[in-house]
């Protein structure tokens, strides 16, 4: 998958070449149809339990989902602020400094 997808788009994507329906995937995780459709447009958030259990139903590395739902958490949090880009290199350094 395209690595510039947003978390929504990907899921949609995976969803779609799996040939599941907006129900089928809502019944698999114990949400409403409605919770995936907006999900998937980028207007409501996963929870980290969703992910799993998405990367789970999806059949897609739970890291590859982690990574793409953290970086939208990410953007969301820093997209309005000046100094994002620093304090994102900044972040990077102390987590190489903590040997993640």
């Amino acid at each position: 998958m395209n690595n510039q997808k947003t978390f929504g788009q990907t899921i949609r994507n995976y969803r779609e070449a799996r040939g599941l329906l907006l129900r089928q995937l809502a019944a698999a995780l114990e949400v409403d149809t409605a919770f995936i459709s907006k999900m998937e447009r980028d207007e409501k958030q996963a929870t980290r339990t969703h992910v799993e259990r998405l990367a789970s139903v999806l059949k897609v590395a739970n890291d590859e989902l982690l990574t793409i739902w953290l970086s939208d958490k990410l953007l969301n949090t820093l997209e309005q602020e000046p100094s994002a880009y620093n304090a994102l290199k900044l972040t990077e350094k102390r987590l190489k400094s903590k040997a993640i």
